[in-house]
C-alpha cells in the first residue's frame, strides 16, 4: 500500500469532526490511493468476492481426496533411491498390505485353518492391482507366524500411486475383513495405516470446524459486543479457508501435498483472519468514536492498522516459507497451505473488510448486546480503554528486573523437558487404539518375531558371485542387532536382502544397524532402506537444512521489524523473545506426547518419541504467530513514541491499547487450535494443543510481562539506530502511525 502520510493530531488538540482530521491547509484530507481503490465500489467489491468465493468452493471441492498421507522421507536420500529401485526391479520385495489371520483357539497349522488361509491368499493374488502375495502357509517363514501359534500373516503389495492404492484398498478390504469360517481376518500394513489416517483426519477436521465456528462466534460477540461486528472476522476467515482449499487443489496438479495441511488451513484461516479483522474493526470503531465519518475512518484505519496487518502477514508468511527449504513434502505442504491462507486472510482483511465497513458505517455497532450492561454508554471493544493493562504496564516497568528475570527463568524451566527429546517416525500408533490397522500393527509388534514388515532392505547393485553374496549375508547376520537375514533374491546385476532387527523397527538399535550396514564395504554397491533408514535420512536432511531455515527466518524478520520500527535493538529483541516464548510448547510436547503424561486423558498412544518433522513445523507456525502479536504491540508503541517522544509512556500506551485485543485474539486462536487438537490422530493433536499453548504463553506472559520489562530496561536506547540506517528507515520504513518520522528529530540515546 502506498498512501500519503497525514500529520498526527496533537495529543491535546481538538476532537475530529465528521469530516476527519484537518490538513494544514484546512478541510478534510483526501483519501489515499489504496483507500480510494478499496472503497470506490464497495458493493461491487463484495459482489466480486462472493463470486470468487463460489468459484473457490467449486475448485476446492474434494481437495482432501487429492492429498497424500505420507511425505516424511527425503526424496534425495539413499533410502528413497533404494525404495524406488526395489519397487522397479523387485516389485514383490516390499509388502505393504498385511492380513492378520486369527485362528482363535486352534493353531495356524490346523488343517482347516491352513486350507482357508491358503484360499484367501490365492484369492488375494488374483485381485487387480495386487502383487507379491505371500503367506506363512505358502512360505513357512517363522517371521510370519505369531509366537503363540494362533495368528499368522498374509503379506502383499498394492501397486500404483497413493490415490490408486486407496481405491484398491477400499475395493478389496470388505471382502477379506471379518470372519471366514475358522479364521477371522483384520486388514493392516502401511497402506491401511495411511488410508485410515487420511479418513480419520477428514472426519476430525469436519468436527473441529463444527466446534470452532460457533465457539469463535460467541467469543467474538463477547469481544465486540456487536453481533454485526463479530460476523465480519468470521466471514473473512471463511473466505480465506475456501480460497486456500482451491489453491491446494491446484497445487496437487503440480506436486504432492499432505492431507495434514488441511488442519493448518482451517486453524490459520480462522485465527489470522480474526486477528486482522479484530485490529482493523477496533481501529475503525475508535476512529468513528472521535467523530470521523465512515470513509475517513476507513482511510485512517488502512494507514494505521492496515499497515500493521500487512507487516504482520509478511512476518507470518516468512516463518512458514522457511519450510520450503526442507525436502520432505510433508513440511513443504504446510508452507503451501500456510502462505496461501495468510496472504488470502490479509487480502480479504485489507480489501473486503474496508468495503464492508464503508457500507456499514455506524451500523457496525448494531445488535450491541453489551449496551444492556453499560447503562446506555457506547459499547467499546474489549480492552480499548485498557486501564487494567495500563496498570499492568506500570507495575511491570516499575519492577522491570524482577519481571524480566522471573519470566525468563519460568520459560526456560518449562522448556527443559525438550532437552530429552527423542526423534522417531509416524506409524500406526498415531491412530486411535481401536483403529483396525493400529490393532494389526500392535499384534505384529507384540506377538511376532523379528519385526515383520519393519525390517531393513539392502539393495545390492553390480555384478557379483554367489560366494560374494553368501559372504556378505554371513557378515550381516553376525551383527549384534540382527535377528535374521533373508535372501538374496537375484535379478540380473541386482539383488536384495531383508535384514530383520532384534528390537523395534525404529528404535536406537535399528538406527545403529542402518549405520553399520552402510559402513560395510562389500565388493558391490549397497543401498539401505526400510523404516529405520528412512528415519535416519530424514533426521540428517532436517539437521542439514535447519540452520539455513533458522537464518532465513531470523534475517527476514529482523529486516521487517526494522522497517516497522527504525530500531536496531527492537528487531533483535523480537526474534529472541519470540523464540523464548516457544519453550513452554516444546517442553510440553516432550513431557506429554513423548513421555506419555496425560496420554489417558488426551486419548493417545505414546511412542516414546516425537515425529522428526513436527518440531520444525510447530516452530515455524508458532514463531510466525508470535511475531503476529509482536507486530501489533510494537506498531502501537512506535506510533505513540513518534507522537510524543516519551519511551515509557509509549510502552504503557501500546500495552493499554493492544493488551486486551492481543489476549482476545490469542484466546480465540487457541480455541481454534484446541478444536484441531481434538483430533484422534496424535500428530494433529500435538500440533493443535502445542500451538494453542504457545500463543497463550506468548500473549499472556511474553507480550504482557516480558516485553514491557525488557523495553523498560533498555530505555531510550531501544530506538537507537546509526545515522545511515535512520535515513534508510525514513525513506523506506512504514509504521502504524500517521507519520513514519519521529515527532522530534534526535538521537534517543543522547536524551
Amino acid at each position: 500500500m502506498t498512501e500519503a502520510n497525514t500529520p498526527a493530531r496533537p495529543a491535546d488538540g481538538p476532537p475530529r469532526t465528521g469530516d476527519g482530521p484537518l490538513r494544514p491547509g484546512g478541510g478534510a484530507p483526501r483519501p489515499g490511493g489504496w483507500t480510494r481503490f478499496v472503497t470506490a465500489r464497495p458493493r461491487l467489491s463484495l459482489l466480486a468476492a462472493l463470486v470468487l468465493t463460489v468459484l473457490a468452493v467449486l475448485a476446492g471441492s474434494g481437495v482432501a481426496d487429492r492429498l497424500g498421507s505420507g511425505g516424511w522421507e527425503d526424496p534425495a536420500a539413499e533410502s528413497t533411491y533404494a525404495t524406488q529401485a526395489l519397487e522397479r526391479e523387485f516389485p514383490d520385495s516390499q509388502p505393504k498390505l498385511l492380513l492378520l489371520v486369527d485362528s482363535g483357539r486352534s493353531t495356524v497349522d490346523a488343517p482347516a485353518v491352513a486350507a482357508r488361509a491358503r484360499g484367501l491368499a490365492e484369492r488375494l493374488a488374483r485381485e487387480k492391482g495386487v502383487t507379491g502375495v505371500g503367506s506363512y502357509w505358502q512360505t513357512g517363514s517363522p517371521a510370519l507366524r505369531a509366537k503363540d501359534g494362533h495368528e499368522a500373516l498374509i503379506a502383499a503389495r498394492i501397486t500404483g500411486d497413493e490415490k490408486a492404492v486407496g481405491e484398491t484398498l477400499d475395493r478389496i478390504a470388505p471382502y477379506y475383513r471379518g470372519a471366514h469360517g475358522p479364521v477371522t481376518v483384520r486388514v493392516g500394513g502401511i497402506v491401511a495405516v495411511r488410508h485410515e489416517m487420511q479418513s480419520i483426519i477428514q472426519d476430525d477436521l469436519a468436527r473441529a470446524e463444527m466446534i470452532a465456528l460457533p465457539v469463535t462466534l460467541v467469543l467474538l460477540v463477547m469481544v465486540f459486543g456487536s453481533a454485526v461486528a463479530a460476523l465480519l472476522p468470521l466471514g473473512i476467515g471463511i473466505v480465506a479457508i475456501l480460497g486456500t482449499n482451491a489453491v491446494l487443489c491446484g497445487l496437487t496438479e503440480l506436486t504432492d501435498v499432505s492431507v495434514f495441511a488441511l488442519n493448518l488451513t482451517t486453524a490459520l484461516g480462522l485465527g489470522l483472519a480474526i486477528d486482522y479483522a479484530l485490529f482493523i474493526v477496533r481501529r475503525f470503531r475508535e476512529e468513528l468514536s472521535t467523530g470521523a465519518n465512515p470513509l475517513t475512518a476507513v482511510g485512517t484505519t488502512l494507514r494505521t492498522a492496515g499497515r500493521t496487518v500487512l507487516f504482520s502477514s509478511l512476518t507470518v508468511a516468512v516463518s512458514l516459507a522457511a519450510m520450503l527449504l526442507f525436502p520432505q513434502y510433508f513440511l513443504r505442504s504446510f508452507a503451501y497451505a500456510g502462505i496461501a491462507v495468510v496472504l488470502l486472510a490479509a487480502a480479504a482483511a485489507l480489501i473486503l473488510l474496508p468495503a464492508a465497513l464503508v457500507l456499514l458505517g455506524h451500523r457496525v455497532d448494531s445488535l450491541d448486546l453489551r449496551r444492556l450492561f453499560r447503562r446506555g454508554r457506547e459499547a467499546r471493544v474489549s480492552g480499548e480503554e485498557g486501564t487494567a493493562w495500563a496498570r499492568t504496564a506500570t507495575l511491570v516497568m516499575r519492577r522491570a528486573p524482577v519481571f524480566a528475570v522471573g519470566t525468563t527463568a519460568l520459560l526456560v524451566v518449562l522448556g527443559l523437558p525438550f532437552t530429552g527429546v527423542k526423534f522417531g517416525t509416524a506409524d500406526d500408533r498415531q491412530l486411535p487404539s481401536s483403529a483396525e490397522s493400529h490393532v494389526v500393527q500392535q499384534h505384529v509388534r507384540d506377538g511376532f518375531p523379528g519385526s515383520p514388515g519393519g525390517g531393513l532392505e539392502v539393495l545390492a547393485e553390480g555384478r557379483a558371485t554367489e560366494t560374494q553374496y553368501a559372504d556378505y549375508k554371513q557378515r550381516v547376520a553376525a551383527l549384534p542387532e540382527v535377528t535374521r537375514v533373508e535372501g538374496p533374491l537375484v535379478k540380473g546385476d541386482s539383488a536384495y536382502f531383508t535384514v530383520l532387527p532384534k528390537g523395534e523397527a525404529v528404535d536406537d538399535a535399528a538406527q545403529r544397524l542402518v549405520g553399520d550396514l552402510r559402513a560395510m564395504d562389500p565388493p558391490f554397491d549397497t543401498k539401505v532402506t526400510g523404516t529405520a533408514a528412512v528415519l535416519a535420512d530424514s533426521k540428517d536432511a532436517i539437521a542439514e537444512r535447519l540452520p539455513w531455515a533458522a537464518a532465513f527466518i531470523a534475517i527476514v524478520t529482523l529486516l521487517l521489524v526494522f522497517l516497522l520500527t527504525g530500531s536496531v535493538l527492537i528487531p533483535v529483541q523480537a526474534v529472541v523473545l519470540n523464540a523464548l516464548s516457544l519453550t513452554a510448547m516444546f517442553g510440553a510436547v516432550v513431557w506429554v506426547f513423548q513421555d506419555g503424561h496425560l496420554s489417558g486423558a488426551l486419548g493417545f498412544t505414546s511412542t516414546g518419541s516425537i515425529e522428526t518433522t513436527l518440531p520444525v513445523l510447530m516452530f515455524c507456525v508458532a514463531f510466525g504467530l508470535s511475531m503476529d502479536y509482536g507486530v501489533f504491540l510494537l506498531s502501537r508503541i512506535k506510533e505513540e513514541y513518534d507522537r510524543t517522544g516519551d519511551h515509557n509512556g509509549a510502552v504503557r500506551h501500546g500495552l493499554q491499547r493492544t493488551g486486551g485485543l492481543i489476549t482476545a485474539a490469542a484466546v480465540i486462536l487457541a480455541v481454534v487450535m484446541v478444536a484441531i487438537g481434538t483430533s484422534r490422530v496424535t500428530n494433529t493433536k500435538m500440533l493443535g494443543l502445542g500451538i494453542a499453548l504457545a500463543v497463550l504463553m506468548d500473549a499472556m506472559v511474553v507480550r504482557s510481562l516480558l516485553v514491557p520489562a525488557i523495553m523498560r530496561l533498555t530505555g531510550r536506547a531501544t530506538w537507537w539506530a546509526p545515522a545511515p540506517l535512520r535515513r534508510f528507515h525514513r525513506r523506506f520504513g512504514l509504521s502504524e502511525g500517521e507519520s513514519a518520522e519521529p515527532a522530534k528529530e534526535r538521537d534517543p540515546v543522547s536524551v
